[in-house]
Parts: structure tokens; C-alpha cells; sequence
């Protein structure tokens, strides 16, 4: 039987999207032309591979065991067909997209532009919002690169954590728990909150660290991004509570000072996010190196 490699391409699609739909968009072929390659690929292997399960479709156990050996597989036979060539920055020309959290794209965004700009003035950096639901970019090849304190549980997506760092209370300059140097469990849970939620959620994982101590925060508001809970907590005597390494760059810009939690909590991670299809690209190499530096600069690692 000969083998038609392009049925190998298929089957990653239709295995990573999960629909012969979507499959079809990250391919850029029709969706009828897509489900003729199911058939064929059903044909070939005796399996299914995907079957409705109400207006979902669900893979069979034999394709979710084969899903990484395919990956692997279609990998390779790229290496092969396309062996990597030496990296050469100065004229490299090409656009990458990162969906980072706002706080950190304050915090190693300036560097990792510039460090870019020195030593490869033909790429482009294209930051984009976060979503306040999950989405597949990163498996589409529509975003490059992540970075936030999530860990992604898609087996094609790797995650690497470039830093971490304690919680602080950020609060105003001249706040009254300022001026008194130390913030008590008792004090902290009386004062007026505010929370960052992409969702608008007002509470957090601290409302259940407190609730263990039989005490409850105040939350009066919520904020879609740090950046708009600095401003407000600038104007007011609110308290906001991030981690120490996005709270650096916002003391200079928002004038705001940085106690001690009365509380441990677990430090707040942060994780560089790419799909796997870039693992050996020389440029996203590049590219990881210079934002996993501009993300530590400030931190120490």
C-alpha cells in the first residue's frame, strides 16, 4: 500500500483541533475537502479517529494514543524535507505575536523590545490582550508566545517557568498602613480591597487563605488588568495585592509603596507558553532566550 504523507498532516490537524472544521481553518483547505481526508484516513487505519458525541467530536482511544507519535512523526519529516539553516538576525524579517499579561509586558516588554530592535531590526512584536476564556491561538500558530503564571494542560503546548515571586500589598503613598510599616492579618482583612480579574471576580485564592484564619476581606471592586487597579489604588486607600514582580515597575509609575502580606502564600509563577511546532525553529529559540532574560532582569531568576 503506498502512504500519502499528506494524510499525516491531516491526522494532526484533525487530532490537535479536535473538528474537521477547525482542522480545516489552521490548513487553510475547505471543510468538505478536510472530511474527504477523515474518510481516507479512516480508510487506512481501520479507526474512526473522531466520532460526534453530541455537537462535539471526541477522539477514539486509538487516536489519543497515537497523537504524539504523529506529532513526533510529522516533525521529523519536516526536518527532513527542511533541514534548520543558520539564524541570521539581521536579515531575519517576521512578526511575532505574544499574548502577555498586561503586568508583565510592563515589567520585560521595554527590554525584550529593545533587546530585538539591537539585534534584529526586521522583526516586528505584536502584544496582545489576554482573553478572559481559554483559546487555541497558540495551538493555530496565531500567537507565539505566552507569558503568565498559568501552566497550560494541552500535551502540544510546552510551558517553562522563567521566574517567581512573593505577594506584596500595594497601597498609596502617605496610605495610614504605610505610615505604620507592618500590616496585621486583622488589618489587612478590615481594609478595602480591590482584585484584578480578567472575569470581574471579586474573590481569590486569599479569601481562602483568610477564611482558614476565620477572617474575611472586604472586596469592594474588581479591575480587568493591574495596570487600572495601580491607578485606582494610587487615588484611594484601597489595597491590592500582586506579586512582587510586577509591583517593582508600578511603585515608580503609579507612586505607590510595597508592604509585607501578614500571610504565606505560595509565590506566584511565571511561565513562558509556545506550541511545540516551534521547538527547534532558530528564530522562536531566539526569540524564547530574549524574553525568558527581559522577564528575569528585574528578578534574579
Amino acid at each position: 500500500m503506498q502512504l500519502d504523507l499528506n494524510l499525516l498532516t491531516a491526522l494532526d490537524a484533525l487530532l490537535e483541533e479536535g473538528s474537521v472544521a477547525g482542522a480545516a481553518a489552521r490548513l487553510h483547505v475547505t471543510a468538505p475537502a478536510m472530511s474527504r481526508s477523515l474518510g481516507r484516513i479512516r480508510r487506512t487505519t481501520g479507526d474512526q479517529i473522531l466520532v460526534r458525541t453530541g455537537h462535539a467530536m471526541t477522539p477514539t482511544p486509538y487516536a489519543v494514543a497515537v497523537r504524539e507519535q504523529v506529532h513526533d512523526l510529522l516533525l521529523q519529516a519536516r526536518t527532513v524535507l527542511a533541514p534548520s539553516r543558520e539564524l541570521d538576525l539581521a536579515s531575519l524579517d517576521r512578526t511575532f505575536t505574544l499574548r502577555w499579561h498586561d503586568a508583565l509586558v510592563t515589567l520585560g516588554g521595554p527590554a525584550l523590545l529593545s533587546a530585538v530592535r539591537s539585534q534584529a531590526p526586521g522583526v516586528r512584536l505584536r502584544f496582545i490582550a489576554e482573553s478572559s476564556v481559554d483559546t487555541p491561538e497558540l495551538r493555530r500558530a496565531q500567537v507565539d508566545l505566552e507569558a503568565n503564571a498559568d501552566r497550560p494542560a494541552a500535551p502540544d503546548v510546552r510551558t517553562e517557568q522563567v521566574a517567581e515571586s512573593r505577594h506584596v500589598i500595594a497601597v498609596r503613598q502617605g496610605h495610614p498602613l504605610a505610615r505604620a510599616g507592618t500590616v496585621t492579618a486583622a488589618q489587612y482583612a478590615a481594609a478595602e480591597h480591590i482584585t484584578v480579574s480578567r472575569r470581574g471576580s471579586l474573590g481569590n485564592a486569599l479569601d481562602d487563605a483568610f477564611a482558614e484564619l476565620g477572617l474575611t476581606r472586604h472586596v469592594v471592586a474588581a479591575a480587568p488588568t493591574e495596570a487600572a487597579a495601580f491607578a485606582f489604588a494610587r487615588d484611594s486607600d484601597l489595597l491590592i495585592t500582586v506579586p512582587d514582580i510586577t509591583m517593582r515597575p508600578a511603585a515608580t509609575a503609579f507612586g505607590l509603596t510595597a508592604l509585607r502580606l501578614p500571610i504565606e502564600l505560595p509565590p506566584a509563577p511565571v511561565h513562558l507558553s509556545w506550541h511545540q511546532r516551534y521547538d527547534s525553529d532558530p528564530a522562536h529559540l531566539w526569540l524564547r532566550d530574549l524574553a525568558r532574560t527581559a522577564l528575569r532582569g528585574r528578578d534574579g531568576g
